[in-house]
């Protein structure tokens, strides 16, 4: 995640605002960027705002889609890996990190540019005022992805096609199609949105745009897809196509293998994901002892499963809150006192 989760804290305030010259001379001192990421932010100083803001809404939504679980997408003080060894591993868990802040940048960016924040972009206006068969035109301000989805791939991937041409690694090649994967997921649930005009809301014409989804949206569609992502152990040299290994029938005599290909929206992977439930600070897993569990769930937070066959502690916790609240004439409002006694369930 070079280039962006560096600029989490830092980097995104200083580019607003300012001369094209004291852009220029900023963006070349921003930590991490590789060449072409100055290149893109000395082009679109406005947009590194936007960069940012899409890095933090991906990482949110990390946190929250695996909130429940062994790893929640905990983060650390690393701005170069804030997800610790996580980040250094191709496994799963980073394929969707890589995924979803890849879908983060492009809400982001679009947003921006439906909202009239950048001075490079706008709505998307190729089909404004075309009417259609069905009787309703196209209008009002349609989100410019095409605008966001360019831009992404351009600042987002460079580091990994820098690298790629000097060493070809796989996971260069992992971090790309997953990159892809959270920018196609953002295309395939662009909605259409309407208007009706008529007499007495008849709806004689109707103005339609389109619109990105709301970001929640986004990561349930790549969390379902992190729970099918597909793991390789091969690559086909054809961009970022991969041939599945652990999808691959035996060979048998006078039998090619079969050959299957992951698709633009798939994550993959390259590693299996490390052991989640013990604490291990040199590869900055926190483990799950102490984590909150549900004793009745039997979903992910359940504490079986999450506490990993541990066991875990059972404590009574006494809350006190006001409730049974009324108004009083005149001019108060009087409640009473509640006390409520509440098992709650940590792992061992």
């Amino acid at each position: 995640m070079v280039g962006v989760t560096q600029l989490l804290p830092q980097g995104d305030q200083e580019v607003q605002n300012v001369s094209t010259a004291t852009a220029v001379s900023i963006c070349q001192h921003l930590p991490g960027l590789v060449q072409q990421q100055v290149a893109v932010c000395q082009n679109h100083p406005d947009a590194i705002r936007s960069v940012s803001d899409g890095a933090r809404l991906g990482i949110n939504e990390c946190q929250y889609q695996f909130r429940n679980e062994r790893w929640n997408c905990t983060t650390g003080a690393d701005i170069d890996y804030p997800f610790g060894y996580t980040l250094r591993r191709g496994s799963k868990e980073t394929a969707f990190i890589y995924a979803v802040t890849s879908a983060g940048v492009v809400h982001a960016v679009t947003q921006a540019c439906s909202s009239g924040n950048l001075t490079d972009c706008s709505c998307d206006m190729s089909k404004q005022g075309l009417s259609t068969p069905e009787g309703w035109k196209w209008g009002g301000c349609s989100d410019n992805l095409r605008f966001g989805v360019q831009f992404a791939r351009q600042f987002v991937d460079a580091p990994e096609k820098e690298r790629h041409k000097k060493l070809k690694r796989r996971r260069n090649l992992m971090n790309l199609h997953n990159n892809e994967a959270g920018r196609e997921a953002v295309a395939r649930l662009m909605k259409m949105q309407c208007r009706c005009h008529g007499v007495s809301g008849s709806c004689e014409l109707k103005t339609c745009w389109r619109s990105i989804p709301t970001f929640p949206v986004v990561g349930d569609y790549l969390k379902g897809k992190y729970l099918t992502t597909l793991r390789f152990t091969h690559k086909k040299m054809r961009g970022s196509r991969w041939r599945d290994s652990s999808r691959r029938r035996r060979k048998r005599r006078g039998r090619r293998k079969r050959r299957f290909l992951a698709e633009k929206d798939e994550l993959v992977h390259i590693h299996k994901s490390p052991n989640y439930c013990i604490q291990n600070p040199k590869k900055g897993i926190l483990g799950t002892h102490g984590r909150f569990c549900n004793k009745t769930s039997n979903g992910a937070d359940s504490c079986d499963l999450l506490c990993c066959g541990r066991g875990y502690n059972t404590q009574v916790v006494r809350y006190v809150e006001r409730c049974h609240c009324k108004f009083v004439w005149c001019c108060h409002v009087q409640c009473k006192t509640c006390i409520t006694n509440v098992d709650v369930h940590t792992c061992k």
